[in-house]
């Protein structure tokens, strides 16, 4: 099948996206597809054909938000190299820039398009507002995501059940909604895949004794993942044992914010930013820590959690539908409602190592259920069914032409 993935990010951009869509383009390549990528340029205002790869990278405009760029809707200029690509599919995973470009090329050309929805929007727009106009900001947002994924797409996939609700209780979504959770090469996390002397180095580094427990956050350090509620609670939890120490990995608008944070609470001794690293460096950070923590309710999967579950280190996630799906509680990680409840986890955790090697232990294996490989043949399926769907839509139209010249 010969395929276009079309995204607003791409490696070497960071994050979940970018992850994701890179995660399928390999699995699909490895089961004999044809995949082509059409992305922003990040790094040029120029036009960029990396052949070998088949990734077109787009210039654009920077948005503020972060790294992502903004694109022409329909950039003439590789209309003609795309037509020679013979696409039998498109999937989009932004509603925007290239997402744009991904409905328009696939309507010009009818092409089956398939959308994955990754971001919950609503949750981000204080960037574009500032915090005026939060009720209509939201308002558009959904206006805008219903007109997209609703209009344009053959089909639409989500990978929780918390996007899934959001589109059918609250967006009346009535198009087809496939269910298909994002997978990762979890075998890059694996404990027996990772270098120990590189990951034993690493812990030294950072100034980790045996005694240490660390405790492991990766993501975005923004204030809409609630990066906070770990310092406060880090606050607390140093009062029962001095031992434990929080690793935040990631960059974001809020990292200067969240350190000055930490110095007011006087907990920046056991607190350590790390920033970005590189993204074939972060299953290190994995294998050195000893648990991994997130309070952020606004993911719409969440992969490190996954990523963290891969090289056996236990998660402690706040609840929501986005980790409920992946964590059973008290078995392969464990679900807090508040603060309180966070805190004795950890503190749980911490006096008992046997409790936490079982839980590493299940989190690995509830890991390789959500490989990439899982993932593409999950999506392949969709993407049949687009393509079936086309073509029966295609051959009713047809059919009514030819009742109508009968007809006349």
């Amino acid at each position: 099948m010969r395929i276009g993935l079309f995204t607003d990010t791409y490696p070497p951009q960071i994050n979940g996206v970018s992850t994701s869509v890179q995660m399928l383009k390999n699995a699909l390549e490895k089961q004999g597809h044809e995949v082509y990528v059409i992305t922003s340029n990040a790094s040029s205002i120029k036009y960029n054909y990396e052949e070998a790869e088949h990734i077109i990278r787009i210039p654009g405009i920077p948005t503020g938000i972060y790294d992502y760029r903004l694109t022409q809707i329909y950039p003439l200029k590789i209309i003609n190299l795309m037509k020679s690509w013979k696409l039998e599919v498109i999937h989009s995973h932004t509603e925007f820039g290239v997402g744009i470009f991904a409905r328009l090329f696939a309507k010009q050309f009818n092409i089956p398009l398939v959308h994955t929805y990754h971001t919950m929007y609503e949750d981000y727009t204080h960037y574009i507002t500032h915090g005026y106009f939060e009720k209509t900001s939201k308002k558009i947002v959904e206006y805008l995501t219903k007109f997209y994924c609703d209009k344009t797409a053959s089909e639409l996939i989500v990978p929780t059940n918390k996007t899934y609700n959001l589109f059918k209780e609250k967006y009346k979504f009535d198009k087809n909604i496939h269910i298909v959770p994002t997978g990762i090469e979890v075998e890059r996390f694996f404990k027996e895949n990772v270098n120990l002397e590189i990951a034993q180095n690493l812990r030294k580094k950072l100034g980790y004794t045996k005694k240490d427990i660390v405790l492991l956050f990766v993501g975005r350090i923004a204030q809409e993942k609630n990066i906070e509620f770990l310092l406060r609670a880090e606050q607390k939890i140093l009062q029962k044992n001095k031992n434990i120490k929080l690793l935040i990995v990631g960059d974001g608008p809020d990292k200067q914010n969240f350190e000055n944070l930490s110095k007011d609470l006087k907990i920046d001794k056991n607190v350590i930013f790390v920033g970005k690293v590189p993204w074939d460096e972060t299953e290190y950070y994995y294998n050195i820590s000893d648990i991994f923590v997130t309070a952020s309710t606004t993911e719409t999967q969440g992969l490190t959690i996954i990523e963290a579950m891969a090289a056996s280190t236990p998660p402690v996630c706040i609840n929501d539908e986005a980790f409920v799906d992946t964590i059973t509680n008290n078995l392969n990680g464990y679900i807090f409602n508040n603060e309180d409840e966070y805190c004795d986890i950890i503190l749980k955790l911490t006096k008992d190592k046997d409790m936490r090697l079982k839980t590493g232990k299940q989190a690995r294996i509830q890991s390789e259920h959500l490989s990439s490989k899982q993932f593409a043949s999950n999506v392949l399926l969709v993407y049949e069914h687009a393509i079936a769907n086309s073509k029966n839509y295609r051959y009713g139209l047809i059919s009514q032409i030819v009742e109508k010249i009968r007809g006349e």
